[in-house]
C-alpha cells in the first residue's frame, strides 16, 4: 500500500467522522454533507479527476454494509411487512427497470432495449439514506420498517436485474432464460448465505476468545458473498441472508460480550464505509463530467435524459405504492379479522402462541394504520445513491454512449439525494408526520417489557425452577436485583459470591422469557433489544464483581 493511499484513506475516515457530527448540529443528513464535501472537492482546480473502480464498492465495501443493516433488522416488524417489503424491493424494481428501459431506449437511439433495461436496474434501486433521514424526523415506525426493509433488498434485485440485461445482450433476450437466471441468483444466495450464517454462529459460540470472534465476525459477509458469486448468484443477497440469521441467531447462540462486541464494531463499520462511498461518489464528479465531454458529449444532453428517467421513476413508485398500501391495507385488516374471529371460536386455541400472535399483529396494524399521508412519504424517501454509480460503472467498456449513461446515472443519484434529501423533512413535516414515530424503542414499552420479565422471574421462583436463598422470598430477590450499589455492598461479604450466582441465575431466566416475549409478538424489537442488551451490560458487571468477589 503507498503512502499517498494510506493517507487518503486516514483523510477520507477523518473527513466522515467530522462531517457526520456537523450534520447531527445543524440537522441535516450526514451522507448529504458529505456528498457536498466530495463535491465541491473534485471540482477544485488542484484536484485531479478521481476514478474509483466499481468493484471496490460492489465487492470491498456494500457486502458488509448490507451485511450490517440486516444484522440489526428487526424481524418480526419486516415479517409484517413482508408484503410491502417484498413488493417495493423486487416488483417495483423488475417493473421500474422495464419502464426505464422502454423510455431511455426512445431518448438514447442505438442503445437497444436490453441496455436500456440495464439502465433502468441501475436507476430503480433507492437508497439508505432516507431510512435515516426519516428516522431522525420522527416518522412513523411502519414507514421506517418499510423504507429499511426495501434498501436493504432492493439493491440485490437491481444488481440482478442488471446482470441479467447485460448477460442478454450478449446471448439474445429470452423470457424463459431471464427468469431461471434470476430466481438461481436469489435461490442460490438465500441458501448459501443462510447456510454460511448458520455455521458462523455455531463457530463463534465455540470460539470465546473476544478477539477471535471480532476478527471471525469480519469475515462473514464475505464468506457468504464469494462462493455465491463464483456459483452464478447474487453475492449481496448471500450478505443479507446471513446477516439475518447472525442478527437472528445472535440472541441464543453468541455470549453478552460478544453480542455488545458486535453492535459496536458494525455500529462504527457501517457509519465509516456509508460514509466513505458517498464521499467517494462525490468525488467522481469531475472525472465523470470530463469523461463525457471528451466523448462530445453536451450535459445539457445528460441533464434531459437524466430528468426524463427521475419522472418515469417517481411516476412509476407513486403509482405503485398509493394502491399497494391501500389494497394492503384491506387484505391485512380481513387477514386480522379472520384470525381472531378463529382463534376466538375455538377457546382451546385462545392461548396458544399462534393466537397471541394474532392478537400481537391486530394491535400493530390498528396502532399505526397506513394512510396516503404515509404513502407520500414512502414515494418521496426513494432517492437513489450509490448503488446506482457503482453499478452504472460495471458497464461494459463497449457499451454504446458508456460515458453519457454514467452521467445520467450520476445526475439522477445526486439530483435525487440532493431534491429529495433536502426536502424530506418538509415534507414530513407539511404532512404532519413529524414527531408521530420516535427515533429508538419506546420508554412506556420499555418499562412494560421489564415489569412482564419480572412478574415472569417471580413466578419461575415461587415454582421452585429458580432457587433463592434461605429467608428470602421472589419479591425480596427482584426488589435488590438491578442494582449496582446493592451488588457492591453484598460482594464484600462471605455471602457476595452465592448472592452473585443467583443474580446470574435470574439474568438467564429473564432472557430466556425475554424470547418468549419476541416470540409473542407483543412488543417491537427496539424495545426487545434494548432490555436484551441492559441484561447483557448488568450480567457482564455481575461477573466482574463476581471475579472480585472470589
Amino acid at each position: 500500500m503507498s503512502v499517498q493511499l494510506l493517507a487518503a484513506i486516514v483523510v477520507a475516515i477523518i473527513v466522515v467522522t467530522l462531517a457526520n457530527a456537523f450534520a447531527n448540529r445543524i440537522g441535516v443528513a450526514g451522507p448529504l454533507v458529505i456528498m457536498a464535501i466530495g463535491v465541491a472537492v473534485s471540482l477544485a482546480p488542484a484536484v485531479p479527476a478521481v476514478t474509483i473502480a466499481p468493484e471496490i464498492i460492489l465487492v470491498g465495501i456494500l457486502p458488509p454494509l448490507l451485511y450490517s443493516a440486516a444484522v440489526a433488522a428487526p424481524a418480526r416488524e419486516f415479517t409484517r411487512e413482508a408484503g410491502a417489503i417484498g413488493g417495493l424491493s423486487v416488483v417495483l424494481v423488475i417493473a421500474s427497470s422495464l419502464l426505464l428501459g422502454l423510455a431511455l431506449s426512445w431518448a438514447i437511439p442505438g442503445l437497444g432495449f436490453p441496455l436500456a433495461v440495464a439502465l433502468g436496474a441501475i436507476l430503480s434501486p433507492t437508497d439508505a439514506v432516507a431510512t435515516t433521514i426519516v428516522k431522525s424526523l420522527g416518522a412513523p415506525r411502519r414507514v421506517v420498517t418499510i423504507l429499511e426493509g426495501e434498501s436493504l433488498l432492493n439493491d440485490a434485485t437491481a444488481l440482478v436485474t442488471l446482470r441479467t440485461a447485460i448477460a442478454a445482450t450478449a446471448a439474445g433476450f429470452s423470457v424463459i432464460t431471464t427468469i431461471g437466471s434470476f430466481i438461481w441468483a436469489v435461490l442460490s444466495a438465500v441458501v448459501v448465505g443462510g447456510l454460511v450464517g448458520v455455521i458462523a454462529l455455531r463457530l463463534r459460540a465455540w470460539t470465546r476468545s473476544a478477539t477471535a470472534n471480532t476478527a471471525l465476525g469480519f469475515t462473514i459477509p464475505y464468506l457468504a458473498y464469494l462462493p455465491t458469486e463464483y456459483l452464478g448468484g447474487s453475492g449481496l443477497v448471500a450478505a443479507v441472508a446471513a446477516g439475518l440469521v447472525c442478527g437472528q441467531g445472535a440472541a441464543r447462540w453468541l455470549t453478552p460480550e460478544q453480542r455488545i462486541s458486535d453492535k459496536l464494531n458494525w455500529s462504527t463499520v457501517e457509519s465509516v464505509l456509508e460514509g466513505v462511498v458517498f464521499l467517494a461518489m462525490g468525488l467522481q464528479l469531475w472525472g465523470i463530467i470530463e469523461r463525457n465531454i471528451a466523448a462530445d458529449e453536451g450535459l445539457g444532453r445528460a441533464v434531459g435524459i437524466a430528468a426524463l428517467a427521475f419522472a418515469v421513476v417517481m411516476v412509476a413508485r407513486a403509482a405503485y405504492v398509493f394502491p399497494m398500501v391501500s389494497v394492503r391495507n384491506t387484505i391485512l385488516a380481513r387477514s386480522v379479522r379472520r384470525r381472531l374471529s378463529a382463534a376466538d371460536g375455538d377457546r382451546r386455541i385462545v392461548g396458544r402462541p399462534d393466537a397471541r400472535r394474532a392478537r400481537a399483529d391486530s394491535d400493530y396494524f390498528q396502532s399505526s394504520p397506513l394512510t396516503w399521508r404515509h404513502s407520500t412519504v414512502i414515494v418521496w424517501a426513494g432517492m437513489r445513491g450509490v448503488v446506482t454509480l457503482a453499478a452504472a460503472q460495471t458497464l461494459p467498456a463497449d457499451t454504446p454512449e458508456r460515458d453519457l449513461l454514467v452521467l445520467v446515472a450520476f445526475i439522477v443519484a445526486a439530483g435525487s439525494l440532493a431534491v429529495q434529501g433536502g426536502t424530506l423533512g418538509f415534507v414530513v413535516k407539511m404532512l404532519g408526520l413529524r414527531g408521530e414515530g420516535r427515533e429508538g424503542p419506546s420508554r412506556e414499552e420499555i418499562r412494560a417489557v421489564d415489569g412482564e420479565l419480572r412478574r415472569l422471574t417471580a413466578h419461575a421462583m415461587k415454582e421452585g425452577r429458580i432457587a433463592i436463598p434461605d429467608g428470602a422470598d421472589a419479591a425480596s430477590v427482584l426488589a435488590t436485583s438491578h442494582l449496582f450499589r446493592t451488588l457492591r455492598a453484598d460482594a464484600r461479604g462471605p455471602a457476595g459470591g452465592e448472592r452473585l450466582e443467583l443474580e446470574l441465575e435470574l439474568i438467564r431466566a429473564m432472557r430466556a422469557e425475554l424470547r418468549t416475549l419476541a416470540r409473542s409478538g407483543r412488543y417491537s424489537t427496539p424495545s426487545l433489544r434494548y432490555v436484551r442488551d441492559e441484561l447483557d451490560a448488568y450480567e457482564i458487571s455481575v461477573k466482574l464483581h463476581l471475579d472480585g468477589a472470589e
